[in-house]
């Protein structure tokens, strides 16, 4: 877990792009571009396709690099007959800290609801990872003043189940499913406006688990 989850976080989520050998070039280049002075202001990690996971480990592990490695999905079953799927066991054995729950796009295109993402967030806990846990809502909901409701539907239901400490130290990343596909992008206001600055998500976490939830704020990343 988080040793600060009042830490800034950026996350670098590259869906369904690039192969091990373009996944390590992209890699060793952010290492130049990014400072030590960046990584002493926020936490950096990098949430390539699970072909690539493997790859990126021994890079980020063998040249001492202080990216952390993510997944961008997972399974909530430790093992069993789920084809094509990928158990959060093995995403903790290749050292994967964060692990994507509920993206926009899987809650659209795969039919994720908030109690498939309630179980994933839990899987990603019993196996020391941290959740980075996606919430938005569609261009419908938007339009009809609905985003905050809609919002905290999410928190609630995703999080459903989960200890305060829990809480206090996952991700909570505002990913609108308006912005799929669209060419229409969430800014860092909308999060703020959403959110407001952090403030809207910690009263939703305190009201339906009566605590006082350090949930971190991430900006969009779709």
């Amino acid at each position: 877990m988080p040793a600060n989850p009042r830490r800034p976080l950026i996350s670098g989520n590259w869906k369904m792009n690039m192969n091990h050998y373009e996944a390590i070039h992209l890699v060793q280049k952010l290492s130049y571009l990014l400072s030590k002075e960046d990584f002493e202001k926020v936490d950096v990690s990098v949430h390539p396709p699970f072909t690539d996971i493997r790859s990126i480990q021994t890079v980020l592990e063998s040249d001492k690099l202080a990216m952390l490695l993510g997944a961008q999905n997972c399974h909530s079953e430790e093992k069993g007959a789920f084809t094509g799927e990928v158990s959060p066991a093995f995403l903790s054995k290749l050292g994967v800290k964060y692990v994507i729950c509920g993206h926009s796009e899987r809650r659209q295109y795969f039919g994720e609801t908030d109690e498939i993402v309630a179980a994933k967030v839990a899987a990603v806990f019993k196996f020391e990872m941290t959740p980075i846990v996606c919430v938005g809502e569609t261009k419908d909901e938007r339009e009809s003043s609905q985003t905050l409701e809609r919002v905290e539907s999410q928190v609630r239901g995703s999080l459903k189940g989960r200890k305060p400490e829990q809480i206090a130290s996952l991700v909570v990343a505002y990913e609108p499913i308006w912005a799929i596909g669209t060419g229409l992008t969430a800014t860092a206001q909308d999060a703020q406006d959403v959110f407001v600055v952090s403030g809207e998500v910690r009263p939703l976490t305190r009201c339906a688990f009566n605590m006082v939830a350090r949930s971190r704020l991430a900006m969009p990343q779709s």
